[in-house]
């Protein structure tokens, strides 16, 4: 066991903070403060009624709509998420702000105070003013979506993180292309930063000997860190939003298998003819000579207890859901139980886990933090955008999922992916009056709903590749290639030599095909 200081710090304050909320939990359980509220419930037994009668679904929902119905936002307020997005997008790539944006204190301070502007607007500005105006967005922002959404980023960055791959293997093209093909599958089961923070330093570790590498690593970005990531909700945060949204656990899997294996195989494939006929060539031969003799065999440290504890946090996404019964049984888990399971798992991984591992890794905290920080005044601020939406996203025009696929996936490139999602999952939703999107999923006719929740998905997590902004774990990925010697191309560089030439061709064809 091993509990102490690795790259990152100490693990003791994450320990005991993981301690004292298990005691919380129990405490408010044995209270009864996390039974499931009775609406989860009510909301589960209509899905499974879908087919009855179409009368029953209009009037439940036309009731619900009463209950929660509320004057819409002012275009106005939807002035601090843009604010936002922008700050994400420009303050890394601006010269007098870059040095800046790198604390995550400074990051923090920004989506506090961005969020702080959306609540005064809701206490003070907003029709219905007012103390619960501003509680019931915190409550639906930050209780129902944020701490789910974090607690499973948190779990699958941190377990990985005890995992590591070494050794060093011929770079040769057929290795590359396995290390990207272990990559885009594992992305869907890990997520795409775990699986990215688990494979990025052997591959550039195995390519040390090479001097031409940064094709490689960019399209270890464009599979391991994005068009991998889809089997699954856990895969990547979108899909994760669209699940807490009541999507079903195994839809991405049924839904989004034939396009996400299509699209990996295309982008491997390609990545092997351009290493093979151009790259490798072009590679001295005292270089290939030494890539050749100084090898050492490939291992894996920290598999256990780490894997299994990463099996556990899938199980707990699938199997814990507060609003569906437990497989087999009556039983809602507990609110939050989800959570407090896969934070447990995350003790075992500190616990249990080498401390040598995660210090050769160089396992920190940082990127998790910086995520956490921006993401809670995403959360906050997105709500006026989500509201709006919700109200007139039937009239914007946006009806086919040709149209939800390439707007989708234009915002994912240049915005956040993850709110993209829900913002266009949000619209898909508002067009099916008398219904909501995830009940048109299980309903006969539902094809059509389906095919726009596939575009939205496919458009958010594939096309967050488009650029280095488009998702959180390609601008990692980069800055450990830096780091590690890798010449990594600019922002530009990297949109108009690789993404624009190599990744839209590919979006374009997918959709023909899977989007018709």
């Amino acid at each position: 066991m091993s509990h102490d200081h690795h790259e990152g710090g100490s693990d003791r304050p994450v320990l005991l903070a993981i301690a004292a909320i298990l005691v919380a939990f129990l405490l408010a359980t044995l209270a009864g403060w996390t039974q499931p509220q009775a609406s989860h419930v009510a909301v589960e037994a209509t899905h499974d009624e879908h087919a009855a009668a179409g009368e029953h679904h209009e009037a439940e929902h036309a009731a619900a709509d009463h209950g929660h119905a509320h004057a819409p936002p002012h275009m106005a307020a939807v002035a601090p998420f843009i604010l936002l997005l922008g700050a994400i997008a420009v303050f890394p790539l601006v010269g007098f702000t870059a040095h800046w944006w790198e604390s995550n204190t400074n990051r923090f301070l920004v989506a506090i105070i961005l969020a702080g502007v959306t609540l005064v607007y809701y206490l003070v500005l907003y029709s219905e003013a007012g103390f619960g105006a501003a509680i019931s967005r915190i409550d639906h922002a930050i209780l129902k979506e944020y701490i789910p959404f974090i607690v499973l980023l948190f779990s699958l960055y941190v377990i990985s993180g005890g995992i590591r791959i070494e050794g060093d293997m011929p770079a040769h093209p057929l290795t590359n292309a396995t290390f990207l093909g272990v990559g885009g599958l594992l992305a869907s089961f890990i997520g795409t930063t775990g699986a990215a923070m688990l494979l990025i330093r052997p591959l550039i570790e195995t390519n040390k000997e090479r001097k031409y590498v940064q094709h490689t690593v960019v399209f270890f970005i464009f599979v391991v860190c994005n068009c991998g990531g889809c089997l699954l909700p856990i895969g990547d945060p979108p899909l994760f939003l669209g699940y807490l949204e009541g999507v079903d656990f195994l839809w991405t899997m049924w839904a989004l298998w034939m396009p996400w294996l299509m699209v990996n195989i295309v982008l491997i494939a390609m990545f092997y003819l351009i290493d093979k006929f151009y790259y490798y060539p072009k590679e001295k031969k005292s270089d290939v000579a030494r890539d050749e003799t100084e090898i050492s065999p490939l291992r894996i440290r920290g598999l256990m207890p780490n894997a299994l504890l990463l099996v556990g946090v899938i199980l707990s996404v699938a199997l814990l859901d507060p609003q569906k019964p437990f497989p087999g049984t009556d039983w809602h888990p507990f609110v939050y139980l989800r959570e407090v399971v896969q934070l447990a798992l995350v003790g075992l991984s500190l616990w249990l886990g080498s401390k040598a591992v995660r210090t050769d890794n160089k396992f920190n905290y940082h990127a998790i933090v910086e995520v956490a920080a921006l993401f809670v005044g995403i959360f906050i601020c997105m709500q006026p955008a989500l509201e709006l939406l919700n109200l007139h996203g039937p009239n914007l025009g946006i009806d086919t999922p040709q149209k939800f696929f390439w707007i989708t996936g234009s915002l994912s490139a240049v915005l956040d992916n993850a709110p993209t999602y829900l913002v266009f999952f949000k619209t898909a939703d508002a067009q099916y009056s008398g219904q909501h999107l995830v009940q048109m999923l299980h309903m006969e006719g539902g094809a059509e709903a389906s095919l726009k929740l596939v575009a939205i998905s496919l458009g958010a997590v594939f096309m967050g590749a488009m650029t280095y902004i488009g998702n959180g774990p390609n601008f990692m990925v980069r800055a450990i290639a830096e780091e590690s010697g890798v010449r990594m191309p600019s922002f530009f560089g990297y949109v108009l030599f690789y993404s624009l030439p190599i990744l839209l061709p590919v979006m374009v064809v997918m959709s023909l095909i899977f989007l018709r």
